[in-house]
């Protein structure tokens, strides 16, 4: 009798998983509890739930992988609060500052991003936002990168003028990214200097200005499993086509710096959660990969689409011959051209 238990806990559990997998494969909506189902999910049922994620991953993108590169464009010298950032006003973090980098600087990186099988060069830079001076150097540089290079530029400058995203579109530049970071019930006590709303703005004038949509978020920011399901609706009502998930990784000198992070297993059911409610978009595992995700990295590809390659703004990444050597092992095939 207790094996026939066992054997209909075990079918309960799978029949659970399938059902969600089946609902986001119809473009359904997950409900609030069903969501929260996946972020509770007990560890005993991980690999059944990597798998329905994985039957929907495999539906939109087979078993391609997209891959990214950071230059970080700009660092320090920003005047926001955000509490997990090294390079914001209120950071006592000891890293390197300078100002936007030079045309040449930015067109070599997008070579070495080249070199390394990437398809989306990302250029990131600290700030509010860019003044036209700066504009200008981007533009320059992203012109001269298309002529040359078959590479998707993702730009991250944070809040633009109408003008200013226009001018970022006709240069070439496909994707803009302006993160949610967290719920809009959360946002106030990540950062004060500006809104949730203001985010959201930023990102519908990427779409308006003809650009891709990219917006993620940040886990493990003292956000409740609601607030983290809240981030995932969110998201899908924003309709980003690239969706780039974090880990927060605690950075000394921050005022995140204390936080506790989250284990691999909870950042494998997050990455989950989001693919069964963004189905058919890019969900990339993003910062925070190596020290929260740890050992369990490969798996966190069963749901996700997506990875940066190399260092990220101020934290290092994991050596790009390692992803490499990680994807060959699964078995999955790089997507040498993101366009």
């Amino acid at each position: 009798m207790h094996k026939e238990q066992q054997t209909a806990g075990r079918t309960e559990t799978l029949s659970r998983w399938d059902h969600y997998a089946d609902k986001a494969l119809r473009g359904d909506r997950l409900e609030m509890e069903e969501a929260l189902t996946v972020l509770r999910a007990d560890d005993d049922e991980l690999l059944p739930l990597m798998q329905a994620a994985f039957r929907v991953r495999k539906h939109y993108y087979g078993r391609k992988v997209k891959l990214n590169l950071i230059i970080n464009a700009k660092s320090g010298l920003c005047p926001e609060d955000c509490g997990y950032c090294s390079q914001s006003i209120v950071s006592k973090a000891p890293i390197t500052k300078y100002p936007l980098l030079e045309k040449d600087v930015l067109i070599e990186g997008a070579r070495k991003a080249l070199e390394m099988k990437v398809g989306t060069y990302c250029i990131v830079a600290s700030g509010r936002g860019p003044t036209n001076r700066e504009l200008d150097q981007v533009i320059e540089a992203v012109q001269t990168i298309k002529e040359e290079m078959p590479l998707k530029i993702c730009a991250c400058l944070g809040i633009l003028s109408d003008e200013q995203a226009v001018r970022l579109k006709d240069a070439g530049v496909d994707r803009y990214n302006h993160n949610l970071n967290t719920s809009a019930s959360h946002f106030a006590k990540i950062t004060s200097t500006h809104t949730y709303d203001d985010r959201v703005r930023t990102v519908d004038q990427a779409k308006r200005a003809g650009m891709s949509p990219c917006s993620g978020i940040i886990a493990g920011m003292g956000e409740s499993e609601e607030e983290l399901a809240e981030m995932a609706f969110a998201l899908r009502e924003l309709d980003a086509d690239s969706i780039p998930v974090n880990f927060l990784n605690p950075i000394p000198g921050t005022p995140l710096a204390e936080q506790r992070s989250l284990n691999p297993r909870q950042c494998l059911k997050i990455l989950a959660l989001m693919r069964l409610i963004c189905p058919s978009k890019e969900i990339r595992i993003a910062g925070g990969r190596e020290v929260n995700l740890k050992s369990l990295q490969p798996l966190g590809l069963y749901a996700a689409n997506s990875i940066f390659l190399g260092d990220y703004l101020t934290t290092e990444g994991q050596e790009a011959g390692d992803d490499h050597r990680m994807l060959e092992d699964l078995g999955f095939e790089i997507e040498l051209c993101a366009l």
